[in-house]
């Protein structure tokens, strides 16, 4: 298996997931404090370490099944179906476009309107916990079908986590110019394609080309997306 295609994978994935939640966070921020921003952040961190650390014995059993990849597989496929069809809608019109920057001001009215009940740090942990929790989901699903790359899956993760905190940081400001819709194109064929590979694997395929073969599902799954985006814009015309 291709380290690479692994945590780019995951690097995608986080990215998309972690610039929702900066979202929220800075919205938290602007409206009721910079403490109640960091205290729901923090809370929902120790939470996510909390569920993999107590998913760790199921992770280990895991790893002793036999054909782990029919379990891995088939959850990767539907995960990457899910992420597909909502960009495949999307580039079709049939779906509105995913706008960080509208989030951030729906948001903030939210908050301000609710100030007097200090909802932020609740709103901040869950908007960092519920999209953490997909990034530990993919992360800790890779681990239990390649443990030999966890440092490269989990690697991807952090590096999107510290490129997202960073550029928060800086511009203070929602990353609307984050192409989501383009990233989670991505990440849906990369989980399907995955899933396929896997999945074969399990039933105890010998794939043609090997590892190589992976890119060819990613090829096709590309082709198939970008014709379903087609067939959806002449049905909305239409």
């Amino acid at each position: 298996m291709n380290p690479w295609l692994l945590a780019g994978t995951t690097f995608f994935a986080s990215a998309v997931e972690f610039v929702e939640a900066a979202t929220i966070v800075l919205a938290v921020a602007y409206t009721q404090g910079v403490r109640a921003a960091l205290l729901g952040t923090l809370g929902a961190g120790v939470a996510l370490v909390a569920f993999v650390g107590l998913g760790a014995p199921l992770l280990a059993n895991a790893l002793a099944l036999e054909h782990i990849e029919l379990v891995v597989g088939p959850f990767l496929v539907l995960f990457g179906i899910a992420w597909l069809r909502k960009a495949v809608w999307r580039y079709a019109g049939r779906k509105a476009q995913h706008d960080e920057a509208a989030i951030f001001a729906r948001e903030v009215a939210e908050l301000r309107a609710d100030r007097e009940h200090h909802h932020g740090i609740a709103v901040a942990f869950q908007g960092v916990f519920v999209e953490g929790l997909e990034v530990a989901v993919i992360v800790v699903t890779f681990a239990a079908s390649t443990p030999r790359l966890v440092a490269w899956s989990a690697g991807g993760a952090l590096v999107a986590l510290a490129l997202v905190i960073v550029a928060a940081i800086a511009l203070r400001a929602p990353l609307a110019r984050v192409p989501e819709n383009a990233l989670k194109s991505i990440v849906g064929v990369m989980l399907l394609s995955l899933g396929t590979y896997w999945t074969g694997e399990g039933a105890g395929l010998q794939w043609w080309l090997g590892d190589s073969t992976l890119f060819a599902f990613i090829a096709a799954y590309a082709c198939i997306a970008a014709l379903l985006v087609g067939v959806h814009r002449r049905a909305a015309a239409a």
